[in-house]
Order: structure tokens, then sequence, then C-alpha cells
């Protein structure tokens, strides 16, 4: 069974890139999905989710290069659920997702430029 999960948000740190004892880079950040919605009241209602993002070798390296946090993309990968205990005692949930590709929304905030500025008409460009 195949699962894609498709996220559109804002970074919520500046990505950490790590290298594996094997010399694999791999690098995590978090990203914020924000749902706002009028209340049957008229009142707005908003909502953040939260996910935590990890990417894998040429990609970690890219995207650890060109985003910062506040940064707008899109992440494409799977996702899974991870239940475990807070300090305070209390169930919680994480959602972590392995991205298989990232696009940049944004222009790119660390001020160099990126080499995804300008992708191809014809078609999306994901690496």
């Amino acid at each position: 069974m195949f699962q894609q999960l498709i996220l559109i948000g804002n970074l919520g740190s500046d990505p950490e890139l790590r290298y594996t004892a094997d010399g694999t880079p791999v690098t995590h950040f978090s990203v914020a999905v924000n749902r706002r919605w009028t209340k049957e009241d008229g009142s707005q209602g908003d909502e953040t989710t939260w996910f935590r993002v990890t990417v894998w070798r040429k990609q970690a390296e890219t995207v650890n290069q060109y985003l910062k946090k506040g940064s707008k993309v899109m992440v494409v990968g799977r996702v899974a659920g991870r239940g475990y205990t807070a300090a305070d005692g209390s169930p919680r949930a994480s959602l972590e997702v392995t991205a298989e590709n990232i696009k940049f929304l944004s222009g790119s905030p660390r001020g160099e430029e990126s080499p995804f500025a300008e992708p191809p008409a014809e078609e999306e460009v994901f690496f």
C-alpha cells in the first residue's frame, strides 16, 4: 500500500544538517501548516499543526543551504505517527514525515540564488 502526504507550510526553525556514521547527510526541520476558517458566530478560527520533517542525502544538503526559519515549502513524503509520554506524564503524539520531494515556494531567504528559483514552465521541479 502506498501513502503520500503533501504539506504546504512554513519552516518553524532553521534546518539542522547532520551526517550519519557512514557519512550520509540528513536534515531535520519542522513545518507549521495553518488552517483558518469562519465560525458560525462570525469569529475566526485558527489552528496550526506541526510536522517534523526528515530529508536525506543531496536533498538534505540543498535544503540546509537554501532554507531557513519562515521559508515557505511544499513537502511530499511519507508520514508516520509516534506516541510518547511528555515530562508531565500526559500522552502526546508526533507526526513525522520522511520527505521524498521538497519544492521551495518562497525566494531564497539566505540571500543566495537558489538553483530552483526559475523552474521550466512546462513542468514542476522536484529535487
